[in-house]
This record gives structure tokens, sequence and C-alpha cells, in this order.
């Protein structure tokens, strides 16, 4: 027996072909890495700020452009506006390491993919553009006629997805969306309180709420819901660990991201509890006390008070259905963005702290 032959086992100690561990070299130098983690949550989080540099703020320079009447502002914002494809793409890119060639051909592929998915474009850009990203990262520097050769690699398979899968993955997420919006409208009170808790979940957790909403084309009643968890996150977070934080975590959590609270949760999770209390009260109040609906763009749903994203959101909504608001709207905005999140987290915090349930710095974030 050669004492000194490989020994060839994969992770869990079984022992693997040369053509596996080949392989899986390949891989590995490739930095192609196939988890939950690498494309749920970080191509997700990169699709999301892509939208958000693109559609989001197309959008919010055309509600510049009509308040002022300086075209100039909806110019630009159609010009944002137009690249949203392409901008979720390469942000995708960008997260999973694309060497540069995959990085720019992806261009065309979030373009194609947004084009042919319609409505649920943005979860067809998600998953072509991953795959895409992927095969172009194994042709990368293979050949010495890379230039001609990982451009067509790229555009040939999220074209090929685009014009084969795309419209069918687009229509998935739309009729979920559609399904979620039709509950809603059915049951304001049940739903108003499963979406805005789950999505203000899936906010404070390090997945992106703004691109499952934006996925699923979730406006109307169910996006002020999803809204309404998001800003009870937030602003949850932010008032009931000021003891802890002060004005600057105030600040960090309340207009920036409650995702900071993360590791104190892992820590003690029953310091959750006030703000999911907060966006399922806040869910149901915006569905059956305001009828409080989110029709600027679906990602908008999922960024809560995140840069105030979320309530220009909603004002957006209500110039391009033509609604002046009135007292109702601006009344239902502050109670449900702001109001009703601080109070509802800071009475349930309260009684927490009474019963020892939570605790001076238990909050407290890193410096």
């Amino acid at each position: 027996m050669n004492d000194n032959a490989p020994d060839n086992r994969n992770s869990a100690g079984d022992r693997t072909s040369p053509e596996d561990a080949q392989r899986q070299s390949f891989l590995e130098r490739k930095d192609i890495r196939v988890s939950f983690s690498r494309y749920a949550i970080d191509a997700m989080s990169a699709m999301a700020q892509g939208l958000f540099a693109s559609l989001l703020i197309g959008t919010i320079l055309n509600t510049i452009g009509n308040l002022t009447g300086l075209e100039t502002f909806n110019e630009m914002g159609g010009f944002a506006t137009a690249v949203a494809g392409p901008a979720m793409a390469i942000a995708i890119g960008f997260a999973l390491n694309a060497p540069p060639l995959v990085l720019y051909s992806l261009a065309a592929v979030g373009h194609a993919a947004n084009a042919q998915g319609g409505a649920g474009g943005p979860l067809a850009v998600l998953v072509i553009a991953i795959i895409a990203a992927e095969a172009g990262k194994a042709v990368s520097k293979e050949t010495k006629v890379d230039i001609l050769v990982t451009p067509a690699v790229v555009i040939g398979v999220g074209g090929a997805l685009a014009i084969l899968a795309a419209p069918a993955i687009g229509a998935a997420a739309s009729a979920l969306g559609g399904f979620i919006m039709w509950a809603t409208e059915l049951q304001p009170f049940l739903m108003g309180i499963i979406v805005a808790a789950v999505v203000g979940i899936a906010l404070t957790l390090p997945i992106s709420s703004a691109a499952i909403c934006a996925a699923l084309g979730l406006t109307g009643l169910a996006g002020g819901a999803a809204l309404a968890g998001c800003c009870a996150q937030m602003v949850g977070f932010a008032v009931i660990s000021f003891r802890d934080n002060g004005v600057s975590g105030l600040v960090s959590q309340g207009i920036g991201t409650s995702m900071l609270q993360m590791g104190n949760i892992m820590r003690k999770p029953a310091i959750w509890i006030p703000p999911i209390v907060a966006s399922a009260v806040c869910g149901s109040v915006s569905t059956c006390v305001f009828a409080l609906q989110q029709n600027g763009p679906a990602i908008a749903s999922g960024m809560g008070t995140c840069g105030l994203v979320g309530p220009i959101g909603l004002y957006s909504g209500w110039i391009a259905d033509g609604i002046a608001p009135g007292v109702n709207e601006w009344l239902g905005m502050a109670i449900v963005c702001f109001v009703l999140p601080a109070l509802v987290s800071l009475i349930v915090a309260a009684l927490m702290r009474k019963a020892s349930l939570i605790a001076d710095g238990d909050m407290a974030l890193d410096s």
C-alpha cells in the first residue's frame, strides 16, 4: 500500500473520486459556491441595491419633477428607471465576485430578463443573472480569446434563459404577489398582521425585505401592510434601545437599518418581541383603519423608514394615482410609519423590562 498516495475525502470524510476532487478544485478556483447564503442573501441584497439605485431613485426624481414642474428631473428619472434590469444584474454579479468581462456582460442579461419577466421581472433577473454569472465565471480566462468567449457565454446563457424561462418566472412571482394582495383585500385584518410581521422580520434578518417585495410586486393594501411592518421594526428598535445607544443609535436604526440588532437578537431573542408585536399591530391598523395603500415602486414596501424611502414611496404612489393627499393620508402615514411603532414598542418593552425579560445593555450596539 502506498502511504504517500493522496487520500481524497470530502467534508463529510467520505472518499471522493479523482474526477470529483478535480471538479471541486475547479469550482473553488473559480469561486463558484452554491449556497443559500450566497444566492438568497448576498445576491438578493445586491439586487435590491441595484433596484434602489435605478428604479427607486428614478421614481423619486420623477416625483420631484411632477411637484416642481421641472422636466429635467423627469428626464433624469426616466434615464434611471430605464436601466433597472442592467443595474440589478450588475449588482448581483458584483456580489458573486464576477470578473470584469462577466460583470459588464450581465448588463444585457439584466435588461433581457427584466423585460421578459414583466411584473415579476426582478425575480427573473435574480435567477437568470446568478446562472449567467456563474457560467461566465466558469469560462473566464480559460481561453486565449477570453474577450469573445466570456461575453458570448454570459449573454448566450442569460439571453436564452430570458427568452425561455423569464416569462414563467415572472408570471409565478406576479401570481404569488397578486394572491397576497388579493388575500389582503379579502381579509385585511388577518393578512395585515401576517404580511407586516413576516416582511418586518425579513427586514431585520440578513435578507432583503425590499428585494422580496420587489420580486413579488407587492403594492396596494398589502404593500402598505409590508411598509408598516418594516417601519415598526426600525422605529421600534430605535426607540426601545435609546437608553443603550443614545441619539446615534436612534438615527442609525431609525433611518438606517434594524439589522444592526441581529447580533443582540442572537444573544437574547426576547428583545425582538416588542418590534414584532408593533409590526403586527401596525399592519392591522394600516389595512383596517387607514386602508393605507403603497402604490409607489414595490421595493418601497420593504424599505421601511430607511432613508425615509417607504414614506416617500407612499407619497409618490398618491401622486401617480392622481390623489391629492388630505388629512387621512398624512395622518395615516404619520401614525402607521412613526407614532404607533414607537408607542407599541415602548409599551411592550416596558412590560418586559418590569418582568426582567429585557435589561439595560441588551440592545447596545458596538461602537
